[in-house]
C-alpha cells in the first residue's frame, strides 16, 4: 500500500528530504514508511538490516512501494567493509587489493558486479569508494580501504571504480572529502588533524578527488577532519571554505555532497548532532549521513525539527536548504532513471571477486617444503575492529583452509601473552599464524617473535597492510581481509 502524504509543509519536507537515516529491523518500520510519506527521500542500510540479499530485496521493495524514487544507500565498499555479505564476508576483494595488482579494467569489473549485486537487491546509492590516500602507514581507520598509498594509482582506480559502479546504475560517493589518509586518529572517536600545507594536499590528496569528479561521481563524501591549511577553525563537514569554496568553487563539483555519519563523536562530541546538522547544510553539505549508531525515529524528528528551526531563526537560509534537498531529488531522479531493465545483467560475472583476489595474493617469503598435506593449526591474531569494519564479519584463512584440508582447527588470540597461549593451542601441529596490519600492533609482532622462535617452520599470513618486514617459514600477504582473500591464501596454503 501506499501512505498518503500529510499536509506537510514545504519547509519540514525538504529537512526530511536532506536526511539519510537508519532504522532497526530487516523489515520497515511503521516510523519509517510514515516518514517518507511525509517527505523523507533517503533511507540508510546497515549490517543490522541484512540478512541475505533477497531479504534486502524484498526490504527495498516495500520502502519503494512507499516512494518509487527512494534513494537506498549503503556502505559497501567489498573488501573488509560489507554491508551486503556482513555475516560471510566479502566476495569481493577491498580497495588495497585491486590497487596492489593496479589493474584499472579488473578495478572497473570488479565494481561493476558489486555494483549490480546491490542493484539486483534494489540498493541505488553506494557511499563508496574511498579516494582517501592512505600516506599515514599508522592510519587505524582507512588502511586497507584504500587503493594504496600513491597519489596517482589512488586516482585512476577510484575513477574506474567509479565508472563500473554506475554502470550498473548504482550512484557511487567518493569520500572522505577532502581526504582522511593522511590521520592518526579515527573520526568515529575524535577529531582527527591533518597538519601539511595547501600545497601537499592539492598534489596528493585532492587528486583522487578531482578524478571522481571527472569520472562523474554522483556524489561526494565529507570527511569529519580538521585541516588548518584549508580551515583553521571547522572540520571539513561543516567548513564553508571546504565544501562551498573548495570543492564546489575551485574543484567544480555540482553534485550531491554527504557527511560522514553525523553522530561519529567527531562532530556529535564537539558540536552535538542537531547543531552538527544544521552547520553542515549550511556549510554547503546536501544530505546528512546518519544511524549507524541512532537510528531511531526520535533522531530523525530531532534532526529535521533542528533545520526547520534554524531557518525560522534566521541561522540557515531557506534557499540553502531547498537547494540541498533539490540536490537529493536529483539524485533520487538519476537512480531511477538508470534502474537497470529486467535481464540487463547476462553477462554478470560471479567469479571475479576471487580471481582478483588470487591476484592480488603476494607470496613475499617461500620455503621449498610445498604445500601443506596436513590439517594445520590457524592461529588468527585478532586485533580490535574499527567501527567502520565492525566485528561481526568472519575474517581470516582458517574456515577456507578447512574446507581444503579437513580437521583444520583454530584459535584466536590478542594481548601481551597471545604467542605463548597460541603455542600452547597447537600442539605439534604445524602452525598457520594469521596477522591484520602487524606493523600497527606491538603485541602482534612481539607474538609472532614468540611462535618463530620456538615454531620457525610457521606459515604467516598479513591481512592487512604488509609493512612490517615478511617473516616466517612462508610469508603471503593478501592486501585485505575479505572472505575472497582468505580463500587465495587457502588455495596457496594447500596447493589447491
Amino acid at each position: 500500500m501506499t501512505t498518503l502524504a500529510r499536509a506537510t509543509d514545504t519547509l519540514t519536507r525538504d529537512a526530511l528530504a536532506v536526511l539519510q537515516p537508519g532504522f532497526a529491523g530487516t523489515t520497515a518500520p511503521d516510523w519509517l514508511l510514515r516518514r517518507i510519506g511525509e517527505g523523507l527521500a533517503a533511507v540508510a542500510l546497515f549490517g543490522r538490516n541484512v540478512t541475505s540479499p533477497e531479504q534486502v530485496a524484498a526490504l527495498t521493495a516495500q520502502l519503494r512501494a512507499e516512494r518509487e524514487d527512494v534513494l537506498v544507500a549503503i556502505d559497501e565498499e567489498g573488501g573488509d567493509v560489507t554491508r551486503l555479505e556482513v555475516r560471510t564476508g566479502s566476495s569481493f576483494p577491498g580497495n588495497h587489493a585491486l590497487g596492489a595488482v593496479d589493474d584499472v579494467g579488473l578495478t572497473r569489473a570488479v565494481a561493476a558486479e558489486l555494483g549490480r549485486r546491490l542493484a539486483a537487491a534494489g540498493v541505488n546509492f553506494n557511499w563508496a569508494p574511498s579516494a582517501d590516500v592512505n600516506s599515514n602507514p599508522d592510519n587505524p581507520v582507512i588502511g586497507v580501504r584504500a587503493f594504496g598509498s600513491d597519489t596517482d594509482l589512488v586516482a585512476r582506480h577510484t575513477a574506474a571504480y567509479i565508472t563500473g559502479m554506475q554502470s550498473a546504475g548504482v550512484a557511487t560517493s567518493a569520500k572522505h572529502f577532502p581526504g582522511h589518509g593522511d590521520t592518526g586518529i579515527d573520526s568515529h572517536h575524535a577529531m582527527p588533524r591533518i597538519d601539511v600545507g595547501a600545497d601537499v594536499l592539492a598534489e596528493r590528496d585532492l587528486v583522487p578527488f578531482r578524478a571522481a569528479i571527472a569520472a562523474g561521481s554522483r556524489a561526494v563524501m565529507s570527511a569529519h577532519i580538521l585541516v588548518p591549511a584549508l580551515d583553521p577553525e571547522l572540520p571539513a563537514t561543516l567548513s564553508r571554505r571546504i565544501l562551498t569554496d573548495l570543492l564546489r568553487g575551485e574543484l567544480g563539483y555540482d553534485g550531491l555532497i554527504v557527511t560522514d555519519g553525523i553522530e561519529m563523536k567527531a562532530v556529535a562530541g564537539t558540536y552535538g548532532i542537531e547543531r552538527g546538522t544544521v552547520m553542515a547544510i549550511a556549510a554547503g553539505a546536501d544530505a546528512i549521513c546518519v544511524g549507524g549508531g541512532l537510528h531511531d525515529e526520535g533522531t530523525v524528528r530531532r534532526l529535521s525539527d533542528a533545520l526547520v528551526e534554524a531557518v525560522r531563526a534566521g541561522e540557515l537560509s531557506e534557499e540553502r536548504l531547498a537547494d540541498a534537498a533539490e540536490r537529493v531529488r536529483a539524485l533520487a531522479r538519476w537512480t531511477a532513471a538508470n534502474r537497470p531493465a529486467e535481464g540487463a545483467f547476462d553477462t554478470a560475472d560471479g567469479d571475479v571477486g576471487l580471481r582478483a583476489a588470487r591476484r592480488a595474493l603476494r607470496v613475499t617469503v617461500a620455503d621449498d617444503s610445498g604445500p601443506l598435506a596436513e590439517a594445520p593449526y590457524v592461529a588468527a591474531f585478532t586485533p580490535v575492529a574499527n567501527i567502520a569494519v565492525g566485528d561481526e564479519t568472519p575474517w581470516g584463512v582458517a574456515a577456507e583452509l578447512a574446507r581444503l584440508l579437513p580437521g583444520t582447527e583454530t584459535g584466536s588470540f590478542n594481548g601481551a601473552d597471545a604467542g605463548t597461549e597460541a603455542l600452547a593451542a597447537a600442539g605439534s601441529r604445524r602452525i598457520v599464524a594469521v596477522v591484520r596490519d602487524e606493523h600497527r600492533h606491538p603485541w602482534m609482532a612481539a607474538a609472532l617473535d614468540v611462535l618463530l622462535a620456538a615454531r620457525p617452520d610457521t606459515i604467516v599470513v598479513e591481512m592487512g597492510v604488509p609493512r612490517a618486514a615478511p617473516r616466517g617459514a612462508r610469508h603471503l600477504a593478501t592486501h585485505g581481509a575479505a572472505r575472497v582473500c582468505g580463500r587465495a591464501a587457502a588455495e596457496a596454503i594447500a596447493g589447491a
